[in-house]
């Protein structure tokens, strides 16, 4: 083959959008704010990275999948490690988890398609850390501040997501625009 013919392979060009920006912008909002109350950041972390869309819209979808999925599972998590709990105080017989995963895996299918259809996923993780990695004394308080956590992340991506460009508040602004008829001009140069 001729040394002209052949294809230059190409690596892939990255880049940080502004999905990215924004991304990691209430992430760090989020470790920030935890700092400050002496609090390990990392489930609002990760509710914010969940929690952030191509914009507004995607952002409460994908947030609402992550908060209502979490509030649903840990509420049948705490359910169900209480029944547990009664039942073995000691922690002993942890086999009785296994049919109480499957318990909990169907109820929490049910309930996410009356409450909001995405949370199955991020539910069943929060379900299956509070019976399976939780202490006997802590489940309660646990489950409680993965919610609170994950809804404080899942904030801080919205409202990040409203306040820069592809979010609520730039396409508001973009429709008063249109209908003051104030034109934006697509090249910088063309303000010049």
């Amino acid at each position: 083959m001729n040394a002209d013919k052949k294809e230059k392979r190409q690596l892939p060009r990255f880049r940080v959008g502004m999905r990215n920006l924004k991304t990691a912008i209430a992430a760090a909002l989020c470790a920030l704010v935890y700092y400050f109350l002496d609090r390990s950041p990392a489930f609002a972390c990760i509710g914010a990275i969940f929690g952030m869309g191509s914009d507004y819209a995607n952002s409460r979808l994908h947030g609402g999948n992550r908060f209502f999925g979490t509030l649903v599972g840990g509420l049948i998590g705490m359910g169900l490690f209480a029944i547990y709990a009664n039942l073995f105080p000691d922690g002993s017989n942890r086999w009785f988890l296994i049919p109480l995963t499957f318990i909990g895996v169907i109820i929490l299918i049910i309930l996410c398609q009356y409450i909001w259809v995405g949370g199955v996923q991020p539910g069943g993780v929060v379900l299956c850390i509070i019976l399976f990695n939780t202490p006997m004394d802590s489940y309660i308080s646990y489950a409680l501040n993965r919610i609170f956590d994950t809804g404080v992340g899942v904030v801080a991506a919205m409202l990040v997501n409203s306040m820069l460009p592809g979010g609520f508040t730039f396409s508001f602004m973009q429709k008063i625009y249109n209908r003051l008829g104030i034109k934006e001009p697509s090249d910088p140069r063309e303000t010049e």
